[in-house]
């Protein structure tokens, strides 16, 4: 059986970025927004990353993309978020990315989406969780140059 692409990816080299992980059809992009250095021992708790994709699937979808984005939702290994994408420049959705995460860093209120009738488990949503990991992740985009946004060899 062939391997799937993101499994091709030495992730002991891996450190947090903004990645293509994938090209489908010409114009669909699939992103690796990696917010933690894979097989560390740093990994985000379902309460974090649950809120940051509230957040961050709420700002994208009400975005100057919000109309060519597919998904965003986290990875199972709790170490980053994909983020599929069609018909958008890779810079451009860079910087959009970069806005949506510093809009969540300066959100005033709640947690999107936090009741029940709205959520399956809204009680693990916390808005602290997401801005800390927001900022986090916020200092590795500003200080990014990989324009071409391509995973280490």
């Amino acid at each position: 059986m062939e391997r799937i692409k993101s499994f091709t990816i030495n992730h002991n080299i891996l450190t947090p970025g903004f990645y293509i992980s994938r090209v489908d059809d010409g114009d669909i992009i699939t992103y690796d927004l990696r917010t933690r250095k894979p097989n560390a021992g740093d990994y985000m708790d379902n309460a974090t990353m649950h809120s940051v994709e509230h957040m961050i699937a709420t700002y994208i979808r009400n975005s100057e993309i919000a109309d060519h984005v597919i998904y965003f939702g986290p990875m199972g290994c709790q170490t980053g978020f994909y983020l599929v994408v069609k018909g958008v420049d890779s810079k451009k959705t860079f910087e959009v990315v970069k806005k949506v995460f510093e809009q969540t860093v300066n959100h005033d209120g709640d947690v999107f989406g936090k009741s029940a009738i709205e959520c399956g488990h809204y009680e693990n949503l916390d808005i602290e969780l997401a801005k800390k990991e927001c900022a986090r992740y916020l200092e590795v985009l500003n200080s990014w140059t990989n324009m071409e946004f391509t995973y280490p060899e």
